[in-house]
């Protein structure tokens, strides 16, 4: 197959001003696209969700080398498969994920397919896993983001990005299970091991934020605790099924919380990216306690504790990246209890949108209106 055309949002360069809708960080752009290699796959997106993961490109917290095309949550159809490529078939229906798999390494293949090595090289380098790179303009080479680039009519990605899924499950319901709900729902159930009957704290209420609280719903929790400096996303997760909700923003939020939790909550978890945040989830855990952080602040961000508290009280401090899980395992366990309507993400969609509207979506995720918006492709 010759290379095609594609259009594709285009980051060229960081620190935009606000508002976005107005200064448009991002360009759609028309790009060649070049055919898959082996072991790659060419992708027709058809919903791709906007994350603050994304968000933390465009305005500069998370470093990467441009030009970029951003999006790292998409669902689509293979359209064509490259050499040597035997788990997947033109017209299969697939999510994506962004951290791929090499299968080999020690990390994958002790279950922690999270920390490929192969895999974070190449999401550091704007590569696909075999390190190669698929979009051009003219001879210019346009980086990949974390091996998806999923704002685009078409892509390529590694087959070790691919997830096979039933066809009977919405393309836009199906992009949210690549970043909000594997990130979201594993941190609690896969890095902290929530057992029913334990007490939770949810600190960050963005989709990430929000598919923990539904999680921990469904894995029976006995008390959910939400944390935000927003009440709009405080109100929302009470009406998904939180139990309390605390301002943390307010100088007696922390008391709040141990006071609700009869002395600390037995897993608090961070999704706001913010140190302060992680700091706040730490100080409303109880002894014994796990608090697992898995946002991500600018690299430069530091914490302060108390390593004696650390131990004389039994803490554990844990970070989880992408939940922790194996995705091609993990993604299609979820999606069944999506189907079975205990974990119900698509109430999670608050906005679909078309790729020209990308901009004025992510000036909506900055100011906090907007929980998880698609960009619907067809």
């Amino acid at each position: 197959m010759p290379p095609i055309t594609t259009r594709a949002a285009v980051l060229r360069k960081t620190g935009t001003e606000r508002p976005y809708s107005e200064h448009q960080p991002l360009a759609i752009e028309e790009f060649t696209l070049t055919p898959p290699d082996q072991g790659e796959l060419l992708i027709k997106i058809r919903a791709a969700g906007l994350c603050h993961s994304d968000l933390s490109v465009i305005n500069g917290d998370r470093p990467r080398d441009l030009p970029m095309v951003l999006g790292h949550e998409a669902a689509g159809e293979v359209v064509e498969v490259g050499p040597n490529v035997t788990r997947f078939a033109a017209g299969d229906h697939v999510v994506l994920s962004f951290v791929p798999s090499c299968g080999s390494c020690a990390a994958c293949l002790d279950g922690h397919a999270a920390l490929c090595a192969p895999g974070a090289r190449a999401n550091g380098e704007g590569v696909l896993l075999n390190g190669g790179r698929h979009l051009f303009q003219g001879d210019t080479a346009i980086n990949h983001h974390l091996g998806v680039s999923g704002f685009a009519e078409y892509a390529v990605v590694s087959e070790r990005s691919a997830v096979k899924i039933d066809k009977e499950m919405p393309f836009d319901v199906a992009a949210v299970f690549g970043c909000a709900v594997l990130t979201g729902a594993g941190a609690l159930l896969q890095t902290a091991k929530l057992r029913a009957g334990q007490s939770v704290l949810i600190v960050g209420l963005g989709g990430v934020g929000l598919s923990a609280v539904l999680a921990a719903i469904a894995a029976g929790a006995r008390r959910v605790i939400v944390a935000d400096i927003q009440q709009s996303k405080i109100d929302q997760a009470l009406a998904l099924g939180a139990d309390i909700g605390v301002l943390s923003s307010q100088a007696d939020a922390i008391e709040h919380v141990l006071t609700e939790s009869e002395g600390g909550v037995d897993i608090a978890a961070d999704y706001a990216g913010v140190a302060a945040a992680l700091e706040f989830a730490y100080a409303c855990t109880r002894q014994g306690g796990t608090t697992v952080s898995a946002g991500l602040p600018h690299p430069d961000a530091r914490i302060q504790l108390s390593p004696s508290q650390l131990v004389a009280q039994e803490r554990k401090l844990l970070g989880s990246y992408l939940g922790g899980h194996v995705p091609a395992l993990d993604t299609l366990e979820y999606m069944a209890l999506y189907r079975s309507g205990r974990l119900p993400v698509d109430q999670l969609i608050t906005h679909r949108i078309t790729l020209d509207q990308i901009n004025e979506g992510f000036e909506r995720l900055a100011a906090g209106e907007a929980i998880r918006q698609i960009i619907l492709f067809d």
